[in-house]
């Protein structure tokens, strides 16, 4: 088989109409693993810090973000769980799906605020079951490894005022530690394995990012600006997980947001859009075919596009349960290997409500890939110009049978849409998945390299 360009319009895949809930016993239950997974560690309390960047952990866990201010959970033997919130969140933290006590904490509000009635910090948590001589874990957003540091799990990311607080109670018999590993380690942590009500929440977000992208590709037109152009995709009030991107011309760059520069034909356009629990993102040309590329670049679908969807369809073609990282990293650098084009990121990665939440897949991985997994394609070609990149950066989840039956149980048109993708996939682009694959994202792997002429479309034949 060989890549070649095809006439194939996107289908209507559909869009759900609500957000599914995750229910509160699934909270419960994710609480209850958390517990076991804190005594396993020989951790006596764990303290969960999240800010409007940071906020995935503890939304996994209570369903509440902070929003523009910070939070904090204390878990301690014997007490119930207390939120520290500021003073605009306190009311959301009052209703958190796990029962809490919720706090004022001032400081954690917005500067300027009246802050004359904080309580002491160390009272707070002496309050919450922190105490002398334990072995406190912290969890914020990301943990270190021994490359980074002797002592990795004495490295944080949480602010230092918490950390120096609890050091202090602790005490010299005491430690306080880098924990987020609990949830984050991309084989043992909690969040590495998602629910089915988790998935169906994910899949909401693909498709609501991909529908985005496919409103763009219909309505981009030469001699709109950026702005306009992002204006197309008709975003609306979900959170995000990452800033809206969007270059074009000299300004290409993957992580750019728009400007007001117009758009001109002949333009490279990188862009994505991500929303919890999915991505999508695509590189292509301001062009109706091959004869509107820049000489410099004219032969970009021969020389790049063509070679990254062989890659990117043997990644899709290959995922699946049991499937080692290091397999799938093999393949991107067996495509995208040569000089002219290298990798810039892991070709691949978990995806949560946070856009990258950890990676089995890196060089010489064993990490095999498991049921309940979300993972986002994400080959990355370092080219630069004049050929730029290329992209074709959706998400996917893994489900056995017992999970694809549950699914497709409790969520029905969740898993008929991603049936409908697939067959997409295989019967259109040539890209055979195994039946545990299940495409999250309405643009199921297809890359339009033309932008101007979003119907053909990149497919092994």
């Amino acid at each position: 088989m060989r890549v070649q360009l095809i006439e194939a319009a996107l289908p209507d895949f559909g869009v759900p109409a609500n957000r599914p809930d995750v229910p509160r016993a699934v909270y419960l239950s994710r609480l209850d693993a958390l517990l076991r997974a804190r005594r396993a560690a020989g951790i006596d309390a764990l303290v969960i810090y999240a800010d409007r960047e940071h906020s995935a952990n503890l939304a996994w866990l209570t369903g509440f973000d902070p929003r523009f201010e910070e939070a904090l959970l204390i878990l301690a033997p014997g007490a119930m769980p207390t939120l520290l919130a500021g003073p605009e969140n306190l009311g959301r933290a009052q209703k958190s799906t796990i029962e809490v006590e919720a706090r004022l904490y001032p400081p954690f509000g917005l500067m300027g605020q009246d802050r004359s009635q904080t309580p002491d910090l160390a009272e707070v948590l002496t309050s919450a079951g922190v105490a002398r001589n334990q072995r406190v874990g912290v969890l914020g957003w990301k943990y270190y490894g021994a490359s980074e540091s002797p002592r990795p799990d004495s490295w944080f990311e949480t602010p230092a005022f918490i950390i120096d607080t609890l050091r202090q109670m602790v005490g010299p018999e005491g430690r306080v530690v880098n924990a987020n590993a609990l949830l984050m380690e991309s084989s043992t942590g909690l969040r590495a394995v998602n629910e089915i009500e988790q998935i169906a929440q994910f899949e909401f977000g693909a498709v609501m990012a991909s529908e985005a992208l496919k409103s763009l590709f219909r309505n981009l037109q030469p001699g709109m600006s950026e702005y306009a152009a992002v204006q197309t995709m008709g975003l609306g009030v979900l959170p995000h997980s990452c800033h809206t991107m969007l270059s074009t011309g000299a300004r290409l760059s993957g992580l750019e947001s728009p400007s007001g520069k117009l758009i001109e034909r002949g333009d490279p356009l990188t862009t994505a859009v991500g929303y919890w629990g999915g991505l999508s993102s695509r590189v292509g040309w301001v062009v109706e075919d091959e004869s509107g590329l820049p000489s410099d670049a004219a032969d970009y679908v021969d020389k790049l596009a063509m070679p990254y969807f062989a890659c990117a369809a043997e990644w899709y073609s290959t995922i699946g349960i049991g499937v080692t990282g290091g397999t799938l990293d093999a393949i991107a650098r067996k495509h995208l290997g040569a000089p002219f084009f290298n990798l810039i990121l892991n070709p691949g990665h978990l995806i949560h409500l946070d856009e990258w939440m950890n990676t089995p897949v890196y060089p010489k991985s064993t990490e095999m890939l498991r049921s309940g997994q979300a993972i986002q394609c994400d080959i990355i070609p370092a080219v630069g110009a004049p050929y730029h990149s290329a992209n074709i950066e959706d998400g996917i989840a893994l489900l056995d049978q017992r999970g694809r039956d549950e699914l497709r149980e409790k969520f029905p048109d969740v898993a008929a849409r991603c049936d409908a993708r697939r067959a997409f996939m295989a019967d259109v682009l040539g890209i055979a998945l195994r039946p545990e694959v299940l495409p999250l994202s309405n643009l199921a792997a297809a890359l339009p390299p033309f932008l101007l002429a979003p119907q053909r479309l990149l497919a092994m034949r």
